[in-house]
């Protein structure tokens, strides 16, 4: 990166801002809510993967959900929509009706090598510390991080947890303005590239590892890709080169920067709220949780990943990790092996995950 430069808004938003303001939170009407679960209910008979966006019809509501996408693909990243009654809508019509806005922001891509679409935040028991698996499948603090497969990520709140569990988003902008402040030698080094691990999800011919920096400018925004864990799980691989004292240095100050109370923005997530980011621009975290004894309780977030067909374009690196889309062009989600089909099991016991 040859110039060590500031970005501005809409993209260095800082939580104490947001905390001020109302327009990232879109509150659904009794009217909405009717619209939305009448076309959820025109589709039971079709498989999420077969669904696209002419199939919602939402005449009254699309107004909305269109100054929804410009927010979270072109704005600052981020939108709440709150309000679905998730007490009362069976999981068919709540997964639908989740898809039907996801479709009016992009196209879904695949999750993990078993081909879920719907992805499902639940504890089902794993390490958060094993290097082959991944942390949103446990109950642990996961710390700042961007998804690996995704340009959107959608978490949608069936139930939570009976403590902890809170949500905290920050924007690549914020941090990145704050780093160039403080140090920008360490700045500039978040723009080299670091060895990132693919955790046991490799096909084909892919190494177990691929390379990308961690910020990227494209135009007027910063783009970002971090998760630590998978950075210092790849020093585990033939081939990676040993983290420098500098790179360390250098992702202490970004989580230093993302954890700062006056740049992060945290929130409670209620049962029926849906919480968009834009996963090239924006960190996310979760607290650890005490779940409910009673299975039925347990904390379950419905999770989409989005690529956008119409969305700006994506730094090249950004490929690296999947590839692009044959069909959109776009960043890919994971690449299934050989035999597996996509899909969209209601709930993470009705296929291994």
């Amino acid at each position: 990166m040859s110039e060590i430069r500031s970005v501005g808004a809409p993209f260095d938003w800082t939580g104490r801002d947001l905390a001020r303001r109302g327009d990232w939170i879109l509150e659904l009407t009794g009217p909405e809510i009717d619209e939305l679960e009448a076309a959820a209910r025109a589709n039971l008979d079709r498989e999420l993967p077969s669904l696209g966006r002419e199939d919602f019809a939402l005449p009254g509501l699309d107004v909305r959900l269109r100054d929804m996408r410009d927010a979270v693909v072109d704005g600052i990243g981020l939108a709440l929509v709150r309000g679905l009654p998730v007490d009362r809508w069976p999981r068919q019509v709540a997964a639908r009706a989740f898809w039907a806005i996801g479709t009016r922001i992009g196209k879904a891509v695949c999750q993990n090598p078993v081909g879920h679409m719907l992805g499902h935040v639940k504890d089902i028991g794993v390490n958060a510390d094993d290097p082959n698996r991944r942390g949103y499948q446990s109950a642990a603090n996961l710390p700042f991080h961007t998804d690996i497969g995704a340009e959107i990520v959608g978490l949608f709140c069936l139930q939570p947890a009976r403590s902890g569990g809170l949500s905290g988003v920050v924007g690549a902008g914020a941090i990145w303005n704050a780093v160039v402040g403080h140090r920008p030698d360490l700045a500039a080094e978040l723009t080299q590239p670091f060895h990132i691990d693919r955790r046991g999800e490799e096909t084909g011919n892919q190494k177990p590892y691929y390379v990308m920096p961690i910020f990227m400018p494209t135009g007027e925004r910063m783009a970002i890709n971090y998760v630590r864990r998978f950075i210092e799980s790849g020093q585990r691989h033939d081939g990676v080169p040993a983290l420098t004292a500098r790179q360390h240095e250098a992702m202490d100050l970004l989580d230093t920067m993302a954890a700062d109370p006056d740049l992060r923005l945290d929130m409670d997530f209620r049962p029926g709220d849906i919480q968009w980011v834009n996963n090239m621009t924006t960190l996310h975290t979760r607290t650890a949780y005490e779940d409910w004894p009673d299975v039925a309780r347990r904390r379950h977030l419905y999770r989409l990943w989005l690529c956008v067909p119409d969305g700006w374009a994506v730094p090249e690196p950004f490929y690296a990790r999947h590839g692009a889309d044959p069909g959109t062009g776009r960043p890919r989600g994971l690449v299934l092996p050989s035999g597996v089909r996509p899909n969209a099991p209601l709930d993470v016991v009705d296929l291994a995950a």
